[in-house]
């Protein structure tokens, strides 16, 4: 079938079926199970507004336990097999050949190093422009451009970057960006950015940066929006400067939305595995966890640490997640 004729089919069934589900649950509870008629008509009512709400997130409820609980569960209990063994039941022995790997090692260290740099340097830069981008005529516009890195894939901004780090033999003409600049300036001979230990990580770090930016930008543009103006007011009465009313009245009453802007960009952070794959591939001491799972998976066909891996990703998804909802509902009271 023609890929735009599935694209419709599949819109019509799954937009057709939800209709049907909902229209047809609504009927068959109001008119078959419990109708609002009869000596009990008050009794049914109230139960089928009881159950209605169930009936209408049923259909979210199965698609959570069948594309969320369900790996879950799968992924735990294929970290305890061997494949090699025909799914033989081995306890922890694939997270004990994980955890005397080096490249498991490398791909943890390098994964707290993106914790530390990305979250931090892309909410400072995101708060800086939305409080910059607000005393200009033309504010509006640089907010476009610099969102506009978050209407690109990931896949995408690894392939631009990876360009503008590119390295062509000493003599000719250089297409990268930095290697232009580098060469211009010092004289000295391209370099392949890519391949510097340590190094190598900021620079992918920066494509990460570069996009989630423009998502803290949009954010805490909006927080600082909602201050008060008597707040801001009071303080320029009392002598503050500039500096001093956005680091004392308005960082603070922001701080709420700044936890939660640092803990969104840490989940992407820790989930990362897109822009070391397209441009590194976690050569060079680049391997992160999700990049790491990967090669055990599909390069490897080690299900049971590849497993193990996704494991250890989701467990250290976890608390930040327990973190936000914990906070949510407390904002909510």
């Amino acid at each position: 079938m023609h890929p735009a004729l599935l694209g419709i089919f599949t819109i019509a069934i799954g937009v057709g079926g939800c209709v049907t589900y909902y229209f047809s649950s609504n009927w068959i509870l109001d008119n078959l199970l419990y109708p609002a008629k009869g000596p009990n008509a008050g009794r049914n009512i109230n139960r089928a507004n009881m159950i209605r709400p169930w009936l209408f997130l049923f259909p979210a409820l199965v698609a959570l336990g069948l594309y969320l609980a369900y790996p879950v569960f799968e992924t735990l209990r294929l970290s305890l097999t061997d494949r090699d063994q025909d799914g033989a039941f081995v306890g922890l022995a694939n997270y004990k050949q994980m955890f005397s790997e080096p490249k498991f090692w490398e791909a943890m260290r390098n994964n707290m190093l993106w914790l530390i740099v990305v979250p931090a340097m892309s909410t400072m830069f995101g708060l800086l422009v939305a409080q910059l981008t607000d005393r200009i005529k033309w504010g509006n516009l640089a907010k476009s451009l610099i969102f506009m890195p978050m209407a690109i894939s990931f896949v995408g901004a690894a392939v631009i970057w990876k360009l503008v780090y590119d390295a062509r033999p000493e003599g000719t003409e250089q297409i990268g960006v930095l290697n232009a600049i580098y060469v211009w300036f010092s004289g000295g001979a391209p370099q392949q950015w890519l391949t510097l230990p340590i190094w190598n990580n900021f620079f992918l770090m920066v494509v990460l940066i570069w996009i989630q930016t423009g998502f803290a930008m949009v954010i805490l543009s909006a927080a600082l929006r909602g201050i008060p103006e008597e707040t801001i007011e009071a303080a320029i009465v009392d002598g503050a400067n500039p500096i001093q009313i956005f680091f004392k009245i308005k960082v603070p009453q922001i701080k709420a939305t700044i936890m939660v802007v640092w803990t969104t960009i840490t989940l992407v952070v820790l989930k990362v595995f897109d822009i070391v794959f397209a441009m590194t591939n976690g050569q060079w001491e680049t391997q992160v966890l999700a990049n790491y799972m990967y090669d055990k998976l599909f390069r490897s066909f080690d299900w049971g640490v590849g497993s193990a891996s996704a494991m250890i990703i989701m467990l250290l998804v976890t608390p930040i997640l327990v973190w936000n909802v914990h906070n949510a509902r407390k904002e909510m009271r």
